[in-house]
């Protein structure tokens, strides 16, 4: 999912700069109600007795409810949807739990997470109504290992998701406290925004090759002297991610560029179902990806290399 504002352009000459002056940080966290529960010692020991092994040595669990039931699917569904929200609008950050995401987006994703938030406490409640049903089936499935001490009185509550956007700057009353300090932590957080721009980069070259090698061995292969199936999706993605990249890449990579610019001509105006109809298409479209891909496996090769050889380290 994605905006609908236009994006504004970044200046190629500095964009760890650019990226710490148009994007924020945004934090993602679910609150979820665990289904597996490590079994107790008496009972990972009487496990183990019939395989002649020592309970010490054996590691064993039991699933609370069924997660293949529809309701709990619904529950977890919503939670992919939010996390690739998240994802799709956002780049990665070098902290754990924060992307960064642009400050014009900001009120789309917030207004589009409170929607998923809403259908997130409807399923719920709706799995919540059919949590009884799902115990009577664990006590059958789970036998003497059943224990109702295992399950709460209701499913409400533990399951949530919330959403913020933390600062990354350094305290602004920090300047006046101890300059010198203020002055390490400026440095510290200019230093994690170059990080950042390598791994938006390192990101979009590992997320376009599997997209273009997915394609690509779709047309390409063939399954009992027959082309392989594809869904349309494997081409939607692929368009997708032309306009994440137009909208949130900031650096200037010239050859990743034209790659990109490359693969959107290839696919450009082309329909799956004549993917599927037009065996010459089909060809001519493999053949060109696959060009393509042989020169992003070069990238995903030498890429990380690059990034040594820059640091001043």
């Amino acid at each position: 999912m994605s905006s609908t504002l236009t994006p504004r352009p970044l200046r190629a000459s500095d964009p760890a700069r650019q990226l710490r002056g148009t994007m924020a940080a945004v934090r993602l966290s679910f609150t979820w109600f665990g289904t597996r529960k490590t079994l107790t010692s008496e009972q990972k020991s009487q496990a183990a007795e019939s395989f002649g092994a020592a309970g010490q040595f054996l590691s064993a669990g039991k699933k609370l409810l069924d997660t293949r039931h529809p309701a709990f699917q619904a529950v977890t569904g919503i939670r992919t949807r939010l996390a690739g929200l998240w994802r799709g609008m956002s780049l990665p950050y070098p902290e754990p739990g924060i992307r960064l995401i642009r400050q014009a987006d900001i009120e789309f994703f917030h207004h589009a997470a409170n929607l998923l938030q809403g259908e997130l406490t409807q399923a719920v409640a709706e799995l919540d109504a059919h949590f009884e049903e799902l115990k009577a089936a664990a006590c059958e499935r789970l036998g003497q290992l059943f224990n109702a001490a295992d399950y709460p009185q209701s499913l409400r509550g533990l399951f949530a998701v919330e959403w913020d956007f933390p600062s990354l700057e350094p305290p602004a009353y920090l300047r006046e406290l101890n300059p010198e300090l203020f002055r390490q932590e400026q440095a510290r957080v200019a230093a994690r925004f170059e990080e950042a721009v390598q791994l938006a980069e390192e990101a979009f070259i590992a997320e376009f090759g599997q997209l273009v090698g997915h394609l690509t061995e779709r047309l390409s292969g063939h399954d009992d002297g027959r082309p392989k199936i594809f869904r349309d999706s494997v081409i939607e993605n692929l368009r997708t991610f032309f306009e994440r990249f137009q909208q949130l890449n900031v650096r200037n990579d010239a050859q990743l560029d034209e790659l990109v610019a490359e693969a959107q001509r290839i696919v450009q105006g082309v329909a799956p179902q004549r993917l599927r109809e037009d065996g010459t298409l089909r060809q001519s479209v493999a053949s060109q990806l696959s060009a393509v891909q042989s020169v992003l496996d070069g990238l995903l090769v030498d890429r990380p290399r690059r990034r040594i050889l820059r640091s001043p380290k």
